[in-house]
Order: C-alpha cells, then structure tokens, then sequence
C-alpha cells in the first residue's frame, strides 16, 4: 500500500501532483521544485510572498500566474519592493495577472522592507529561516493524512517572523512554505521523489 499515484508515465507521484488536466504544471513542479533544498535570500523572499498570495486559494493558481507575480514584484528583489509606494499598490491592484488583494500585496512590501531590516538585527532571512528546520524525516509519511498543515516548529518561525515585522506569515503559510523550500520532505510513500526512494531505486 503507498500514498502515490502512478501515472500515464509509469512513476509513482504525490496525488496532488499526479494529475494532467493543467497540462503537467503541477507534475513539473512536484518533480523539480517542491521539496528540493531552495537557497539564497530574494528566492525564500518570492517564497514567502507567492505562499501568502496563495492563502485561501489553490497553489495552481498562483504557479499559473508567477511570471506575472514576477513581472509585478521585480522578480522578488527586496531592494526594489521596499521601494514600492502607492503608486505601485494601485498598479498591483490593477493587474489582473496577479492575485489582486490589497492586503496581500501591501504584506509583500512590508516584508521586502523586513527583510532588509534583518540586516539592522545582524541577521538573514536565509540562515534566519533554515534555523527552524528539523532534522530530516527518516520515512516518508505513509497517507496524505500523516502530512501536517502546521507545526510547532512553522508556528515559532511564524512568530520569529512577526517579532520581526513580516505579514501574513501564520503557521500554515510557514509550513507550506518549509514544504516547498526542502526544509521538511512530505512526499509521500511510493513517490518517487519520497525519502529513501532514490536509494531503493539505486539498490542502496
């Protein structure tokens, strides 16, 4: 008994991302991104933000619409959304490629301008948030019910982020975000991208 759902392809996936309706969108992003270890300051940064605009609404819409959210948000540079006012708010709120709420967009310039102000605290938001990752999971979840929308730990990240003047950062935000990012693994048994799976299939 696995989790997995096996494909037209042959390979066993996470159910969420086996399907093909959306043209493989979500089977792309499951097979190349969701899970792997994501690094650097302006890529967890566009994380953040793309899971805040996603609350409340399906991730395929907000895959579908990132190269807007790009275009939008200067491809993520804090350096430029802190310089955002609001000019560029009723700009957002006018692109029908984005995710047109007010609340979530005036957080993602809230948050480029917390994100630089780590640096006022000694900090980074690289280091800042792989801290609260946890050890590695030694098998991977056997259902999608074993697999948590929040943590203690993605509670505590959503605090240290508040402390810190970032919003929409709650514990379910967090963990989707540590989901994504590698720094928990929640593929599930018999996905080929679960852990162990790549050893089985070396014969390790």
């Amino acid at each position: 008994m696995t989790a997995a759902v096996v494909g037209a392809d042959g390979v066993g996936r996470c159910p969420w991302g086996a399907g093909s309706a959306d043209g493989g969108l979500l089977a792309d992003y499951h097979d190349t991104e969701w899970g792997r270890e994501l690094r650097g300051r302006d890529a967890l940064y566009e994380r953040i933000s793309l899971e805040a605009f996603q609350s409340g609404l399906s991730w395929l819409i907000v895959l579908r619409k990132r190269p807007a959210f790009r275009a939008a948000f200067a491809d993520f540079d804090p350096e430029a959304v802190a310089r955002f006012g609001d000019e560029d708010v009723a700009r957002l709120l006018a692109d029908a490629g984005i995710v047109r709420n007010r609340a979530k967009i005036e957080a993602t310039i809230a948050n480029a301008r917390a994100v630089l102000g780590l640096a006022e605290r000694g900090e980074d938001l690289d280091t800042l948030l792989w801290s609260f990752a946890p050890p590695p999971r030694a098998t991977p979840p056997a259902a999608l019910a074993d697999v948590p929308a929040t943590t203690p730990v993605s509670a505590a990240m959503a605090t240290a982020l508040r402390s810190r003047g970032f919003r929409f950062v709650g514990p379910t935000t967090c963990y989707a975000m540590m989901q994504a990012t590698g720094m928990v693994d929640d593929h599930v048994a018999g996905c080929f991208r679960a852990v162990g799976a790549a050893d089985r299939a070396a014969g390790v």
